[in-house]
């Protein structure tokens, strides 16, 4: 895939947005009717409209806030982070249990990390540059094999566009 910005040919490996699963989306809408039930000893028909609104404006804050996970241009982006592929070490993907672990206990404090709730896979780079206080990247995706297959081809240099939702 192919986007121009400001005139330069920009590649991207590899796309996700790391959108709220749909049991989030749906709890957040209870925002709704809590919100109409403030609102209604004033007036049953504007705590309705309120309510609507604060329920929309709730999810649409979620799926406007989500991160995305990028690689592009050499450059593995997890959410305001990048960093230049080639101080990453092998990509490891970890899924189950190795997740869970990966995003928890085993989790180091001065890692970067991009980690979102209902999505089980992890993929976990080394950072290489010694002058880099922090060891390592953790980045939850859907889909981390192919995270991890754009990562190594980006550290390769070889071209290979594969997109994954936006």
């Amino acid at each position: 895939m192919q986007n121009t910005t400001g005139g330069v040919a920009a590649e991207v490996a590899y796309r996700e947005r790391l959108s709220p699963s749909l049991w989030v989306l749906v709890s957040a809408a209870v925002v709704a009717p809590m919100a109409a039930l403030v609102f209604t000893p004033i007036d049953t028909t504007v705590a309705l409209v309120i309510g609507a609104l604060a329920g929309v404006a709730f999810v649409a804050l979620l799926v406007a806030g989500s991160p995305r996970v990028e690689v592009r241009d050499g450059e593995l982006r997890a959410g305001r982070a990048h960093i230049d592929v080639r101080l990453l070490g092998e990509p490891v993907v970890r899924t189950g249990e190795e997740a869970r672990l990966a995003r928890g206990p085993q989790l180091d404090p001065r890692a970067w990390h991009v980690i979102r709730g209902g999505i089980d896979g992890v993929v976990m780079a080394a950072v290489q540059d010694p002058d880099d206080p922090t060891p390592v990247w953790v980045v939850s995706s859907r889909t981390p094999d192919r995270l991890a297959a754009a990562l190594r081809r980006a550290q390769s240099g070889r071209p290979g566009a594969v997109s994954d939702g936006a």
